[in-house]
């Protein structure tokens, strides 16, 4: 009688676990649709100080407005991406002149990449953790806080109200348990990496 009460009460909490881990992993193909779709923009100061931080609020100041146009005409992330890839000179040097106007003599090293983002809010909309592509400026050592957005769809540069990757975010957001499955899908990302390199 007590083993048939085990055997019952295990299978009950394998079913239960079976419907939540197929619902994080459908809620997780969700989140790597956004994650296909958004193409992020990433700058890392120099150094903590006041000085550098300033800058580089400057720097992203001059290299969102000078990329405005280049940015604003993409139809889709891989262009943007294309776009970025075939700039960096100009970005590079977009940011160094604001940095020279500033008084620094910094060197800024930009590149297009793949990088780690956790779970961010940007206004109202809220993006999952994991693997984005992003344009990244290094600014000197790039050993201060860094600032972040989303260059595609442009919500760094304007609204794209339209388009349908910011549709998808929005869609997400209106989730209820949004905030607890990204929670919960952040654990098992980190349990899994874990179990990978451990």
């Amino acid at each position: 009688m007590e083993k048939a009460r085990r055997r019952d009460a295990a299978l009950l909490l394998g079913l239960f676990l079976a419907v939540i881990l197929t619902g994080l992993f459908g809620f997780e193909r969700d989140c790597e649709t956004v994650r296909e779709s958004v193409f992020r923009f990433h700058i890392l100061a120099n150094s903590d100080s006041e000085e550098d931080q300033a800058r580089k609020l400057l720097v992203r100041d001059a290299v969102l407005r000078e990329t405005a146009e280049l940015f604003a005409g993409a139809e889709s992330r891989g262009e943007a991406l294309e776009r970025a890839r075939q700039n960096l000179p100009f970005i590079e040097e977009t940011a160094e002149q604001a940095l020279r106007k500033a008084g620094s003599a910094d060197r800024v090293q930009a590149s297009v990449t793949e990088m780690y983002f956790e779970t961010r809010t940007y206004g109202d909309k809220t993006l999952p953790a994991g693997v984005y592509d992003a344009l990244r400026l290094t600014i000197g050592k790039g050993e201060g806080h860094n600032w972040w957005c989303v260059m595609f769809p442009p919500l760094c540069v304007g609204a794209a109200a339209d388009s349908e990757s910011l549709r998808r975010i929005e869609a997400l957001n209106e989730t209820p348990e949004f905030t607890l499955s990204f929670a919960a899908v952040e654990w098992l990302e980190q349990l899994f990496e874990g179990l990978r390199h451990g």
